[in-house]
């Protein structure tokens, strides 16, 4: 079967994240002991809501500044926690080779409205896939079952025509268990391996 598809998570695979960045600088409006550590901790429960699609923005905004006693407003808080983004330069021109191919490429990410705008209005590359599948837009996170059907349906494709990179191991098991060619993303290097294996020519990354 000929692949059809390739599909990529976002966060570690294409951009990294660090939520140190917003913890430090949600301190400067908190007097609570919060840390990196208490930030995460206490964004977490919230977080899953938002990025299921329980909650909109504005109640993530509202809930999570009452929990960290964030003095600012919501639009601070917004631009602070959605900065915390930087490129994977070598898998972004990995990206850039398939699609020089004529390669169909897919974003299959759990994420948040905040993070998915802050990433089209600082990016470029994301407005390069031909779809996005995004877990609040569609009520369920991976690995659930659920959001892998999505992509199945929304990209036509199934089982051996895709391949699918991500860079947490469960994630890609569920892939794996319907017949995707699922990688676990380590480094760029393994990944560019990975596709080289399956016939692209992508060149050093």
């Amino acid at each position: 079967m000929s692949i059809s598809l390739v599909v990529f998570d976002l966060g570690k695979v294409l951009l990294d994240f660090d939520y140190t960045i917003p913890a430090r600088r949600i301190a400067e409006f908190s007097d609570a002991p919060l840390g990196a550590a208490g930030f995460l901790a206490a964004n977490a429960p919230l977080l899953v809501r938002y990025e299921t699609g329980l909650i909109n923005t504005a109640q993530f905004c509202d809930e999570m500044r009452r929990a960290i006693r964030f003095t600012g407003n919501a639009e601070t808080f917004s631009e602070i926690f959605a900065d915390i983004f930087s490129p994977i330069e070598p898998m972004l021109q990995l990206h850039s080779a398939l699609r020089a191919q004529g390669v169909r490429t897919f974003i299959f990410s759990n994420t948040n409205d905040l993070h998915i705008s802050h990433i089209r209005k600082r990016y470029p590359f994301f407005a390069s896939f031909d779809g996005y599948i995004l877990s609040y837009e569609h009520g369920a996170m991976k690995p659930d079952a659920k959001l892998y059907e999505v992509v199945e349906r929304e990209t036509g494709c199934s089982g051996g025509e895709i391949i699918y990179f991500d860079d947490r191991a469960e994630n890609v098991a569920a892939g794996t268990a319907r017949g995707w060619n699922a990688i676990l993303h380590e480094t760029p290097e393994k990944s560019r391996a990975a596709l080289e294996r399956f016939g692209f020519a992508i060149g050093e990354v």
